[in-house]
């Protein structure tokens, strides 16, 4: 086996996990890191690893043939495409751009120069993620008619460039990418009908610390998406509705359950007391008619992202994470801040226009 050499570009947080993972893998070999930082160099130094003194000499160096960049979301672009006219291959990391237009930029780039050029978007391996699809995916439910998906914290937004607007900062291009990544990987070839979203600036002005969004697909599925970082009880990771029962997935540890209906002609009920009234409609079903099920958990190996890279670059394999996803995603993004900023609901074309 022919190993892949592999240079990190942005040592922080995520471009140290790269590392640390790559470290772990038989099909690559690191041929070091870069960062602007010389604190961070340094510690890449202290670990054995071999660091670079500029980004052109990691361009230079003919044994790189593939290049993982973590830096800023403001310069994922300009390192991207010089990195595929110097002949090599890149993974951004998320978002992989900032605007559809700039990623078009990109990808006439990757078509010219013949470089794979693709996004890290890791959470479709997510175990959470996953169990859900295969909810979906096994008609486990019926006809599912919406999907709620939610990550929140109680922190604010972290206190480094994440909260700085310039460099790309806020919730939605740092945890929304993913979780919209996946509602539209999910939804693959379902057309996007319309997109309503509110953003919040709750603990920070510069840019957003969360948002809620409703994705409406043409075959009727809805798809509230929500990140917010100011949030002390936590509500349910995934809550799946469908027409024969509903799921709950509570947090990533897959704590949850299926709860479905066997008797659907048996709707008659007795009232029961709500409030300072009595109701029928909302009381409970009987156990008779429903029975609750186990998640069938379902569990990922992102490693196979990875694999699929050095597959692609080995084998003229078919990149995972492809263009036209990446595409899609951002121009979401972008009917996201139009429509919160307008107040309005945006009726999307899956050409990626926001009319």
């Amino acid at each position: 086996m022919e190993k892949v050499n592999i240079a990190i570009v942005g040592y922080g947080g995520m471009g140290g996990w790269h590392t640390d993972r790559i470290l772990e893998m038989d099909k690559f070999n690191l041929c070091g890191v870069w960062d602007i930082d010389p604190e961070r160099l340094e510690i890449a130094r202290g670990k054995g690893i071999h660091t670079y003194s500029s980004f052109e000499e990691v361009l230079k160096d003919e044994q790189v043939e593939l290049l993982t960049i973590a830096t800023w979301n403001d310069v994922h672009k300009p390192l991207a495409i010089e990195a595929m006219r110097a002949g090599k291959n890149v993974i951004s990391e998320k978002p992989v751009t900032m605007t559809v237009k700039d990623l078009e930029d990109m990808i006439k780039v990757s078509e010219e120069t013949g470089r794979l050029f693709t996004v890290h978007q890791n959470r479709r391996w997510d175990n959470d993620y996953l169990t859900m699809k295969n909810i979906v995916d096994k008609n486990t439910l019926g006809r599912v008619f919406r999907i709620e998906s939610r990550v929140q914290g109680s922190r604010g937004i972290p206190g480094d460039w994440r909260k700085e607007k310039g460099h790309g900062g806020g919730m939605l291009l740092d945890w929304g990418v993913h979780l919209l990544d996946q509602a539209l990987t999910l939804n693959d070839s379902n057309p996007i009908k319309s997109i309503w979203a509110k953003m919040t600036n709750i603990t920070n002005d510069e840019c957003d610390d969360g948002f809620y969004t409703e994705l409406t697909f043409e075959n009727g599925l809805s798809d509230y998406v929500e990140v917010t970082t100011n949030n002390f009880i936590t509500l349910p990771r995934w809550y799946i509705l469908g027409e024969n029962g509903s799921s709950v997935i509570e947090d990533w540890d897959l704590k949850g359950k299926s709860v479905l209906v066997h008797n659907w002609d048996k709707i008659d009920s007795v009232p029961v007391k709500a409030g300072t009234g009595i109701t029928k409609t909302m009381a409970p079903r009987t156990d008779e008619t429903i029975h609750e099920q186990p998640l069938e958990e379902v569990y990922g190996e992102w490693v196979q992202y990875y694999d699929n890279i050095y597959d692609v670059i080995r084998n003229g394999a078919v990149q995972t994470v492809n263009h036209r996803q990446m595409k899609r995603c951002i121009a979401v993004i972008e009917a996201i801040v139009y429509a919160a900023q307008n107040n309005c609901v945006v009726e999307f074309n899956d050409i990626y226009t926001a009319q």
